[in-house]
């Protein structure tokens, strides 16, 4: 999804940069936009992903500091190393759409011209 994310903001980015006049900037602008909506959505549900997975960390972490065994070590352990790629995923979709707001923005400037 990332490369998704980073090849569209290179082709808008592309465009933006061109000296050329003739793109239909009314039709850029919709599938940007239209593209926008889509990671939104991708972003929502890592979103959630993600806070389960802290959610059910904490609740693990929780029962292993009551009842210590090294069964639920290695439970807290294997969460962990699930839930920092999720954040940092998340992180990069977020930022990423982020950036796309200011392309978007980018392109509203040159169809007013």
């Amino acid at each position: 999804m990332y490369e998704y994310l980073i090849s569209h903001e290179k082709h808008i980015l592309k465009l933006l940069e061109s000296e050329n006049n003739n793109c239909d900037w009314s039709n850029i602008k919709q599938y940007h936009q239209k593209q926008i909506e889509f990671m939104q959505h991708e972003r929502l549900v890592h979103l959630l992903v993600t806070l389960f997975f802290g959610l059910f960390l904490m609740i693990s972490f929780g029962i292993t500091v009551m009842h210590p065994h090294f069964a639920f070590l290695l439970l807290d352990i294997f969460m962990m190393m699930l839930l920092v790629p999720y954040i940092i995923h998340y992180f990069r979709l977020e930022n990423g759409v982020q950036r796309w707001y200011k392309l978007s923005n980018q392109i509203e400037e040159k169809l007013k011209k």
